[in-house]
């Protein structure tokens, strides 16, 4: 009886042990990169103004977060980043629907999604700065180019790869064209939009920091293309942390996002691997 009383009481240890263990292991390369950054700049092999320390590029991100220029920055890249991703994301999603519904729109829009996908929509940049100028307009149209093709990819290939014996038995069942889309084609696709949508948050947030830096402005991409043409290392330095940071942050969001909305789906009912 004692040896089983131990061997429960030591149960919540070794869990505990074994996810504090799994936790550590998550972060354990982002800790050696952070050490040999910081042991590299103060090694002497290069010059302060090439790689500034790490300590102090987070001196500098501390120093704006007290004077307010990094929340700023941050919630104007954000606001862009997010303004277009969601204007991507229901443009998108309504476009995939389209196309998997209708023929005609198919017809129209699958040659465009065909060479649009792989080509570099930055390149569009000089146009739309033409056209709409340099404020925020102009660079929330462009994350919203660029975030709505992956959505539209992951909308279609979903409704594509739902179970025909689930439309038939809703047809059966006397569900019509819109029963099917709304209540089947699109909840069984959900998973594989969610994906589309994870994929496109990262692309909104990097060309948000890129048409910050072309066109100037308030946000973190704003902030270190002025601290490159003031010659202020750490300043850039700082921005690639902050950015990183922020972008870690939007991802791991995105994941508990999407680990709510699928409670129901099958990947959340399986037995975790970890």
């Amino acid at each position: 009886m004692a040896s089983i009383a131990g061997l429960t009481g030591g149960l919540p240890r070794y869990r505990a042990l074994r996810s504090a263990a799994w936790g550590f292991a998550r972060v354990g390369s982002i800790v050696a990169l952070a050490i040999a950054w910081e042991v590299f700049a103060r090694s002497g092999a290069v010059t302060p103004f090439m790689l500034p320390p790490l300590s102090a590029a987070l001196a500098r991100i501390w120093n704006d977060l007290l004077g307010g220029d990094l929340m700023t920055n941050t919630a104007m890249s954000l606001y862009r980043a997010l303004a277009g991703f969601a204007i991507g994301a229901v443009f998108g999603i309504g476009l995939g629907m389209a196309i998997c519904r209708n023929a005609l729109v198919r017809w129209f829009f699958d040659p465009i999604i065909s060479v649009g996908f792989p080509m570099p929509k930055i390149a569009f940049l000089p146009v739309v700065m033409l056209w709409l100028g340099v404020y925020d307009v102009s660079k929330i149209t462009m994350v919203a180019v660029e975030a709505i093709f992956p959505v539209v990819t992951a909308t279609i290939v979903g409704i594509r790869g739902v179970e025909r014996e689930l439309l038939w038995s809703a047809r059966n069942m006397g569900a019509g064209e819109r029963e099917l889309l709304w209540q089947i084609a699109l909840p069984a696709s959900l998973p594989q939009i969610i994906t589309g949508l994870q994929v496109a948050l990262p692309i909104a947030l990097i060309v948000a920091i890129v048409t910050e830096m072309f066109m100037g402005g308030y946000g973190l991409g704003g902030a270190m293309n002025t601290a490159a043409r003031f010659a202020d290392s750490r300043g850039v330095f700082a921005g690639i942390v902050e950015i990183a940071v922020l972008g870690y942050a939007l991802v791991k969001i995105m994941s508990l996002i999407r680990r709510r909305l699928l409670l129901w789906h099958q990947e959340a009912l399986a037995p975790s691997t970890v």
